[in-house]
């Protein structure tokens, strides 16, 4: 799996249109072979924050993706940004849930007494 990742800055005047744009595009990536996630979010305490995180089942299906002409529109709102965006492609090699808690809160730590 890969996590790819867009974190940029935007000024108050250009938020709307560029959600506006990224938001059709993110819909339409749920639909692409291969995509397992794609959300667009808008910070909580930084207000002019967006970060557009989409999950994709294999390197092949994100350079796909890649190809698109909505990701070249996806390119050009990045170039919107008011300071140089933070992009990355993190491959995944393992994903756990809830039982990765459930198994730290069994065991007591060491050091710890019952």
């Amino acid at each position: 799996m890969v996590r790819a990742s867009i974190k940029m800055m935007i000024s108050s005047s250009k938020r709307n249109e560029m959600l506006e744009i990224l938001s059709p595009i993110a819909e339409r990536a749920r639909f692409e072979p291969g995509c397992i996630s794609c959300r667009l979010y808008q910070g909580a305490e930084v207000k002019n924050l967006i970060l557009l995180e989409e999950f994709w089942r294999d390197e092949e299906a994100l350079e796909r993706h890649l190809q698109s002409e909505d990701y070249r529109k996806v390119l050009l709102v990045v170039e919107m940004a008011v300071e140089p965006p933070e992009i990355r492609f993190d491959a995944i090699a393992q994903s756990t849930g809830f039982e990765t808690i459930e198994k730290a809160r069994r065991f007591p730590q060491i050091g710890e007494r019952s």
